[in-house]
């Protein structure tokens, strides 16, 4: 298994996505299910975990000089 520092993003939805077509499914045993709604949390968090990093760095932006500066939208 991949630890949640290897895995990407398009990985975590990949396997969270496979999850929930064996969950729509409709026939899987109530300890699987529950298994499989586990997993498909902690797959939940990372892909969050992933996008609030992403958000992080893309809200500042490198000057010249290489210092990082919020990122202000500039209205017209």
């Amino acid at each position: 298994m991949t630890s949640e520092k290897e895995m990407t993003f398009e990985m975590a939805m990949k396997e969270l996505e496979s999850i929930v077509e064996k969950l729509e499914q409709g026939d899987v045993e109530i300890e699987k299910a529950l298994e499989y709604y586990q997993k498909g949390m902690e797959l939940s968090k990372i892909c969050t975990n992933k996008l609030t990093h992403v958000q992080e760095k893309m809200v500042q932006i490198m000057n010249e000089q290489g210092e990082t500066l919020p990122f202000e939208v500039q209205e017209d």
